[in-house]
C-alpha cells in the first residue's frame, strides 16, 4: 500500500484543480468532454498531427495535463489512492477511455511507445483503476451513440 496521503498531497491536488480552471483549459476540457468522440485510430491522428488547429491546442493540452499529473503519481511525489479518487482524476478516466481502445495502434502510427503512457499505467496499475476504466468505456459508448443519435434527428 502506497503511503499514507499527506497535507503536502492535498495541496498538490488543490493546485492541479486550479490548473483545470484556467479559461483555455475549461475551453479543451469541455471540447475533450462534449465534442471529441473519435471512432478510430485516424480520428485522433487527424487531431494530433493538425499542428496550429485549435482542436489540436486543446488535445495537447489536456492530454498533457494528465499525463503530467499521472507522472507525479509514478515518482511518488503524489499519493496514487488520493489522486484516483473520481472528483480528483475522473477527467482523466474519461479522456483515456475515448482513445485507449485505439491506443495500440496510435502508438504505432505516432512512432512513440510512450504516448499516453503514464496515464495508461496509473489507471491500470490498480483494480480498481481497470474496473473503473472499464465502467468509463462504457460510458463514452453510451455517449457516442447520443451523440450520434442528436446529429442524426
Amino acid at each position: 500500500m502506497a503511503k499514507k496521503p499527506t497535507l503536502s498531497d492535498a495541496h498538490l491536488i488543490l493546485e492541479l484543480y486550479e490548473l483545470r480552471r484556467e479559461a483555455e483549459m475549461r475551453k479543451a476540457r469541455n471540447w475533450w468532454g462534449a465534442e471529441f468522440f473519435p471512432q478510430s485510430a485516424d480520428d485522433v491522428m487527424n487531431v494530433a498531427f493538425a499542428m496550429g488547429a485549435q482542436e489540436n491546442n486543446w488535445f495537447r493540452q489536456v492530454a498533457g495535463y494528465w499525463n503530467m499529473a499521472a507522472s507525479f503519481v509514478l515518482l511518488g511525489a503524489l499519493n496514487e489512492e488520493l489522486f484516483l479518487q473520481p472528483s480528483v482524476s475522473g477527467e482523466m478516466f474519461l479522456i483515456f477511455a475515448k482513445v485507449q481502445p485505439f491506443l495500440k495502434e496510435l502508438r504505432e502510427k505516432v512512432g512513440d511507445p510512450h504516448f499516453f503512457l503514464n496515464i495508461e499505467k496509473v489507471i491500470t496499475h490498480t483494480k480498481w483503476g481497470r474496473d473503473r476504466l472499464q465502467f468509463m468505456v462504457k460510458r463514452v459508448e453510451i455517449m457516442r451513440q447520443k451523440r450520434a443519435e442528436r446529429k442524426a434527428s
